[in-house]
């Protein structure tokens, strides 16, 4: 019974959560007419060091726009945050080395779900490990039909068939 409470103790050195204390997400469209942006610091996100395993969860409804009209378009019409109040990703870090400091290029590999579609992608980004602290950053797009979300006709020229995601997380020990 020792020898089980000594391996596991042990484990637990080198395994960590972290938790995101701070997070950045935001979108670019760049359409013939209008160019659109938002930003959303709402989002939660933990990373266990052990297992590479990452989760985060995005709330639609925080996203904040320029314009009044085109965040209540954005709800209403496109994502439809009141049947679909979040986007998620659950997946693992590829080429992540937790003993490394400085800078790391790693890959996110798993499932994100949009507008309540799941889709298994991977994602370029890079880790930074400073002390007891880790910042995460990626930009990657995402095509609006994979998740079924439609443009409507008339506005094809205000919105881009695909948007680039910018993600920021600044991780603590949990």
């Amino acid at each position: 019974m020792l020898f089980w409470a000594l391996i596991f103790s042990s484990w637990s050195c080198f395994s960590q959560k972290f938790v995101a204390e701070k997070s950045q997400i935001s979108f670019f469209s760049d359409a013939a007419i209008e160019d659109i942006t938002a930003e959303n610091s709402k989002a939660s996100s933990i990373f266990n060091t052990g297992t590479s395993d990452i989760v985060f969860s995005v709330p639609i409804k925080d996203f904040q726009f320029a314009k009044t009209l085109m965040q209540e378009h954005f709800n209403e019409k496109y994502m439809e945050s009141e049947k679909y109040p979040k986007a998620t990703f659950q997946g693992k870090l590829i080429d992540f080395h937790s003993q490394m400091s400085g800078i790391q290029e790693v890959k996110a590999q798993g499932k994100m779900t949009i507008h309540g579609v799941t889709k298994e992608i991977e994602i370029a980004g890079t880790i930074e490990s400073t002390g007891n602290k880790m910042v995460m950053k990626s930009k990657f797009p995402i095509v609006l039909e994979d998740y079924n979300i439609t443009r409507p006709q008339l506005l094809w020229k205000n919105i881009a068939e695909q948007v680039e995601v910018t993600v920021e997380f600044t991780f603590k020990p949990m």
